[in-house]
């Protein structure tokens, strides 16, 4: 399997060049040269098999020769004896047809641990065959950060700096990443919202310079990896409920669209989904292109729902190319044109077959809160406001032939304050990690400054 650039500037990369770079030098998110496809009877054997057995059959065909069957699922095995639940992900039914993911029983309480804790692996492994270290820049809007240094806290081969939004995440995400005293984490508190810390980031790959001298590596989800290992659990629901005989559709909350991206790479992979239904609170572009067409960046408003607090969703790129009929030329023009008027109009013909497998809907905050008290009420489940988006808007796409899966993406306890305030009562963290509210925390606030920025970072890593 060899990887091109979704840009067209850069072609014939290994999986192992990608789960490395991150982000392609000219701008671009690696996709697949090609999509290798199971068979119905490859779906069928799969079924009752256990999670990693699963997570091998999945992620093999896009790894070419990085690492033998056995290896790999060793590696994958270690990564989900990380989770507190046998099962990994686990589906919970809510009512005839509608099911719950829970993707948030890992080391951080949330779904980005999945992809996280197998990356961190991989990458070791990778970086050690090369005799080599890499700086890791990140950027979260709640939760990819704390995975990111759960994941990578105890690396020799990783020097690793996440920039969030000052103010803008939870307490509980805040301090999953501020009280972990590794010395090679480093945590930037940005004055800004999320779209400035991601601009930073992707500026800070963007310069040639600065990146080689730093040796930068990425683990956002424009990683493709990041995007791979979120495969899994798509496969393990879907099969868990009948597939490949019975189709499924997946709800997903997102704002960068990578969770949502790894079920179109389930789809293409042939897992039978009806429909990817995209979830998104107020800041809602992704619900907005698919609908009308126009992709419009306007500003963040801050919500309950923080990690999607994001208006430029980089995932989004890697849709267009194949909507686009893989055609480079075209996705840079929109590139080009969000970068300077701030907005895109998707091509028709690539928007009408975007439509073919994608549905959207949105939350404001009073729906949200309602959704928690509803679920809470019926089903005794308490759900944090991400996974609220997405029993909201599932609840308008159910449909008589096929089982709706919503994914359930953080623990309650991680957004105390929203849970109480719809049904009183307040999630308790769970005792392993109740130390982060008294623990010292260890944080640097910087201004919204590329040079700034740098240097703090190279100081560091220099040092």
């Amino acid at each position: 399997m060899r990887y091109i650039s979704t840009r067209g500037g850069d072609r014939d990369r290994s999986f192992e060049d990608v789960l490395l770079a991150g982000l392609a030098p000219d701008g671009g998110l690696y996709v697949p040269e090609h999509w290798p496809v199971l068979s119905p009877d490859d779906w069928r054997s799969l079924r009752n098999r256990d999670w990693s057995e699963v997570a091998v059959a999945v992620m093999r065909p896009f790894m070419g020769d990085f690492l033998p069957e056995a290896a790999l699922g060793q590696l994958i095995a270690e990564a989900a004896g990380t989770f507190n639940h046998a099962a990994v992900t686990p589906l919970k039914q809510l009512d005839d047809s509608l099911w719950l993911l829970e993707l948030f029983h890992g080391p951080t309480l949330a779904f980005k641990d999945v992809a996280m804790q197998i990356l961190a692996r991989l990458m070791d492994i990778a970086l050690e065959r090369r005799g080599e270290k890499v700086t890791i820049i990140g950027a979260t809007s709640g939760d990819t950060g704390s995975a990111a240094i759960e994941a990578f806290r105890h690396s020799r081969h990783v020097e690793i700096f996440i920039l969030h939004p000052h103010g803008r995440v939870s307490e509980v995400q805040r301090r999953q990443m501020t009280t972990v005293h590794s010395p090679n984490v480093h945590n930037i508190a940005i004055e800004g919202d999320f779209d400035d810390c991601q601009a930073l980031v992707k500026a800070m790959f963007n310069d040639q310079p600065f990146r080689t001298r730093m040796r930068l590596a990425g683990v956002n989800s424009i990683n493709w990896a990041r995007i791979l290992a979120q495969v899994i659990y798509y496969a393990t629901a879907a099969l868990s409920l009948g597939a490949p005989h019975r189709p499924v559709a997946f709800t997903v909350p997102t704002g960068n669209f990578g969770d949502i991206f790894a079920g179109y790479v389930a789809w293409k992979l042939g897992l039978p989904i009806e429909k990817l239904v995209i979830a998104t609170n107020v800041n809602d572009i992704l619900h907005r292109a698919l609908t009308t067409g126009r992709y419009e960046v306007t500003g963040v408003t801050p919500t309950t729902s923080p990690s999607m607090d994001i208006q430029v969703s980089s995932n989004f790129e890697r849709l267009l190319f194949d909507a686009l009929n893989r055609n480079p030329a075209a996705v840079r023009a929109l590139m080009d044109s969000l970068a300077q008027a701030r907005a895109f109009t998707i091509p028709e013909e690539a928007l009408a077959e975007m439509n073919t497998l994608f549905a959207s809907g949105r939350a404001d905050e009073e729906e949200v809160l309602e959704e928690i008290r509803r679920t809470w009420r019926e089903t005794g489940e308490i759900v944090d406001p991400h996974t609220a988006v997405g029993l909201h808007v599932a609840r308008s796409h159910l449909g008589p032939d096929h089982a709706m899966i919503s994914l359930a993406t953080a623990h309650p306890a991680k957004f105390p304050d929203a849970v109480e305030r719809a049904i009183g009562q307040r999630p308790a963290l769970p005792q392993r990690l109740a130390h982060i509210l008294t623990d010292e925390e260890r944080l640097a606030v910087l201004p919204n400054d590329l040079e700034r920025v740098e240097a703090f970072i190279a100081e560091r890593v220099t040092g």
